[in-house]
């Protein structure tokens, strides 16, 4: 059993610790926060074991799970490598690429394993189609959300939309060409809305909307490819395949038939994929554990968090060039 203490008792550093607590591939050390007055608070309440430096954390486990704010994340990293020990990173992996390379380099240096928070990899409608999309070559992506002060100390691209861009990255096989995107700040210092148009070589094109001042909660992309058109709600956990294919010579009565302009006829049908009842955070958390324990790749490598960041950043980037 891998021994583990978190960084962070923020609001999702304590879910980290509940999931982490009741996991049966982990044995929960305890957890560090240099907030003494929510340390303290943590600890008697929730009656975790409260480790006074970051150092004594990390000397007492085997896996370090970094759930801080962003800016922190690549100095608590380095630190937990060069002593030797695995590291689970929230998302966004670091503020800037350099330290995201390096970091990757350390983990190589060090013989440890690493793993970047991307959990909607793990979202069980997301899981149940995933193998079926198979060369999108248009995605829509809106992921809105109600306004939070948590996450304002980065865009909305850091905060909300690299979630989308990792998804994405995940299933398009090609590099890309150009970006162009937008964003506006209203609330936060930097940009709560933002747009962004990816084009890759191999021609695929996704549209990505993000806002975190929003009425409304949404969290839904669409992929469309050949022969299919397939919609994942990320936040109802719901999914949508429509498919078409050659039809019958003698179609049913409540067949649906199309037919074209050169005349072919091509029958329109539905898929219902299971939808597993999952906790796409413990997961995660558990997925790494197991890549930890069998010495095989993490589902979601630091590489594959520094590519989502370095998109991310290419977007933020083009905020300037619009």
């Amino acid at each position: 059993m891998l021994r583990v203490g978190v960084l962070g008792a923020g609001h999702l550093g304590k879910i980290h610790l509940r999931l982490l607590n009741e996991s049966p591939l982990y044995e929960l050390g305890g957890f560090f926060d240099p907030d003494e007055t929510l340390a303290g608070s943590v600890a008697s309440e929730l009656e975790y074991n409260k480790f006074d430096t970051l150092q004594d954390l990390i000397d007492a486990v085997d896996v370090v799970d970094i759930v801080t704010p962003t800016l922190s994340h690549y100095e608590c990293a380095r630190k937990a490598i060069e002593n030797k020990k695995h590291v689970f990173i929230e998302k966004p992996i670091t503020k800037t690429l350099a330290e995201a390379v390096e970091l990757q380099e350390l983990l190589v240096t060090k013989g440890v394993k690493g793993q970047v928070g991307h959990i909607e990899r793990f979202n069980p409608a997301f899981t149940a189609v995933k193998d079926g999309i198979q060369d999108p070559m248009f995605i829509e992506t809106h992921r809105l959300a109600e306004f939070n002060p948590r996450g304002t100390d980065v865009p909305v691209v850091l905060d909300l939309m690299i979630h989308d861009i990792d998804i994405i990255l995940s299933l398009v096989n090609s590099h890309i060409k150009t970006i162009s995107a937008s964003g506006v700040s209203v609330i936060s210092k930097s940009p709560d809305i933002a747009n962004a148009r990816i084009v890759f070589e191999n021609g695929c094109v996704a549209n990505l909307t993000a806002s975190r001042i929003s009425m409304k909660n949404m969290r839904k992309s669409r992929f469309f490819q050949k022969d299919a058109y397939i919609s994942v709600d990320f936040l109802d956990k719901k999914v949508e395949v429509v498919k078409m294919k050659d039809a019958p010579e003698n179609p049913g009565s409540f067949d649906m038939i199309l037919q074209n302009a050169e005349g072919q006829r091509r029958q329109i049908y539905f898929e219902n994929p299971n939808i597993a009842e999952a906790n796409a955070l413990l997961d995660e958390l558990e997925s790494f554990a197991e890549a930890i324990n069998n010495d095989t790749e993490t589902e979601v490598p630091l590489s594959d968090g520094a590519k989502a960041l370095d998109v991310a950043l290419r977007i933020i980037e083009a905020f300037e060039a619009s």
